[in-house]
Formats: C-alpha cells, sequence, structure tokens
C-alpha cells in the first residue's frame, strides 16, 4: 500500500507553453434569471427519492492488440482507456453521492475490479471530476496528470509524482503523449480557489488518439484543438446545460455536434450526463436531443453510445 506521506511524492509544473487559444473563465455571477425556478424543490428533492438505475457486472476487458484501443464509459465523465502499452483512468468516480447530490446510475462496474491503472488525469478540481476517495482508493503509486494549481489537491493521495500542465502543454508518459487543451469553464472547488486550472486531454498512442474534452460550455477553440492535434474519438459532454444558476458553463447536445466537427474528430462518444442529476432538463433529454442533431447534421453513424461497464474495441 503506498505511503501517502513518503517524500519523494512531488508536484511537477511543467515549462511554459507555446500560446495558442487560451482557456475561458467562466465567473460565479448567476445568470439573470436564475431565481424564476426552484432547483431544490423541482430537482433535488425528487432526486433523493429516486431508485438508482443500472447494474455493475464484472466487466470483459479485452486482450489488445499493438495499434488497438479500448473505451469503456464507467458513468458521468469517467472512462477507462485501453492501448496494448497502458491503462489510463480519466476523472474517475465512484461516490454515490456528491455531498447533497445523488448519484442516479450506477457505475459500470466495482472499482476492484479495474486493472492496474499505469496513469491517471483529472481535467479539473470540481467535485464530479476529482473526487478524492475514488482518487485514494485507485493510487498505487503511478504518476497522475492535473492542471495547473490542481496538484495539492491529490499530491497526498497514494501517487508517486504529480504532473501539473497548463494549456497546450504536453507530457510523455511512457508509450502515451498527454496534452492540456483550453475549455470554457471554471476550476474552483470551493469560493475562494479560483486561480485552478481547467481543460480537457488528448492522449495519444502511437497513431491512435482520444479527446477528453473534460466540462466545457461551447466555445471558438474547438476547431484550434482538432487543428493541432488528429483527433480520432471525441468524449463530449453533453448534459447540464440548464444548470441551477443559469450560467453558461456546459455544451449542450446541438453545441456538442458542432464542436465534434469543427475539432474534424471521427467519432463522437458522450459523456456527462444519465449520471447526476445537475441541471433541469430530464435525465433522458440530452441523448435524445444529441440523437436528433446528429441525424440533422448527417453524423448519425459517427456518434458512439456507450454502454456503462462495456469495453469498446476501436
Amino acid at each position: 500500500m503506498p505511503n501517502p506521506f513518503s517524500n519523494k511524492r512531488k508536484i511537477v509544473r511543467q515549462s511554459a507553453s507555446d500560446g495558442g487559444k487560451k482557456s475561458k473563465r467562466v465567473k460565479l455571477r448567476p445568470g439573470s434569471d436564475w431565481t424564476k425556478r426552484n432547483f431544490i424543490t423541482s430537482v433535488w428533492i425528487p432526486s433523493l427519492f429516486t431508485k438508482r438505475s443500472g447494474m455493475r457486472a464484472r466487466p470483459l476487458f479485452p486482450k489488445l492488440q499493438p495499434g488497438q484501443i479500448s473505451i469503456t464509459w464507467i458513468g458521468h465523465a469517467s472512462f477507462l482507456i485501453q492501448t496494448h502499452d497502458a491503462n489510463v483512468l480519466i476523472d474517475p468516480i465512484w461516490s454515490m453521492w456528491l455531498s447533497v447530490i445523488k448519484r442516479l446510475k450506477e457505475p459500470g462496474f466495482h472499482i476492484h475490479h479495474l486493472p492496474s491503472i499505469d496513469f491517471v488525469l483529472v481535467t479539473h478540481a470540481h467535485f464530479d471530476h476529482l473526487d478524492r476517495r475514488t482518487l485514494r482508493a485507485v493510487a498505487a503509486d503511478q504518476p497522475i496528470v492535473v492542471p495547473v494549481g490542481v496538484g495539492r489537491l491529490v499530491h497526498r493521495l497514494g501517487f508517486n509524482i504529480v504532473h501539473e500542465l497548463d494549456e497546450w502543454q504536453t507530457i510523455e508518459l511512457g508509450p502515451l503523449r498527454v496534452s492540456l487543451t483550453p475549455a470554457h469553464h471554471w476550476g474552483a472547488r470551493f469560493l475562494a480557489d479560483t486561480h485552478r486550472g481547467f481543460g480537457g486531454f488528448v492522449i495519444g498512442a502511437n497513431s491512435r488518439s482520444v479527446f477528453h474534452c473534460g466540462d466545457t460550455a461551447y466555445f471558438d477553440g474547438f476547431k484550434e484543438i482538432g487543428e493541432r492535434h488528429n483527433i480520432e474519438v471525441a468524449l463530449l459532454p453533453i448534459g447540464a446545460y440548464d444548470p441551477p444558476l443559469a450560467r453558461e458553463v456546459h455544451m449542450n447536445p446541438e453545441e456538442a455536434v458542432r464542436a465534434f466537427n469543427e475539432l474534424n474528430a471521427r467519432t463522437l462518444v458522450p459523456m456527462h450526463y444519465g449520471t447526476f442529476r445537475l441541471g433541469y432538463e430530464p435525465m433522458e433529454e440530452p441523448l435524445e436531443r444529441l440523437r436528433k442533431s446528429a441525424r440533422e447534421h448527417g453524423i448519425e453513424d459517427k456518434v458512439l453510445v456507450m454502454t456503462e461497464g462495456k469495453p469498446v474495441v476501436l
């Protein structure tokens, strides 16, 4: 078991990035009409009495050949990315509650069924992406990569080194290249720590690539991300677009389709829906709207809707 107080643990910040489109930080001020609805009575209280759906089953992780990648959706924004050489966990969360927000769908499998994890990536410090309980459970003296300003939240959880990246910075982790991309969101875990960074990750393995968008509203940076990185699979958020404070913090499904086209990616995998009720929209609405928009834009065959706990080999 890793010793969280080992003095060899350190936070490493990469050298300055090379410019390009930067993240847009959303301000904390609520939208002008946020008081017209009551999130507590219309969403939060009913969710407490909603039975969790889904079930956990032992996953059948494939034996991969060189050049293959496997993607397993755990739920929300949590993914296991596997190559022939490495297992990468992104934004893992197995917790049943986000403080007072109830998880409404089970993770795809039990955490002890994970394979050995080589690297962990966390896109930002929000509680539904950086879950300290889950990170402590998966930490096994391996590296973890986070945006600038997030390292202190994870460096004592059992990882042997914490790499902090700024936008457009890239680090090589064994056979993988991991780059942090900009986003339109915010990274504060509490009200006073607005200095924390946020973004998405492009994971490259040989000629294959996966882009995990993290949390973001739509912004004009997707085209540049696609120009800088030859993205094959784009994991894009489609839920929580009608938030309690009426702030522009998450893409809606139509904007996810637009972002996918601007990225010039080949496969769209929707995420950040169906697990936690974080917005006013009904749980089933994001996927319905995504499928409709995909049909209208002629990319229906490029959308891969995943089932939690079921690996897909590409």
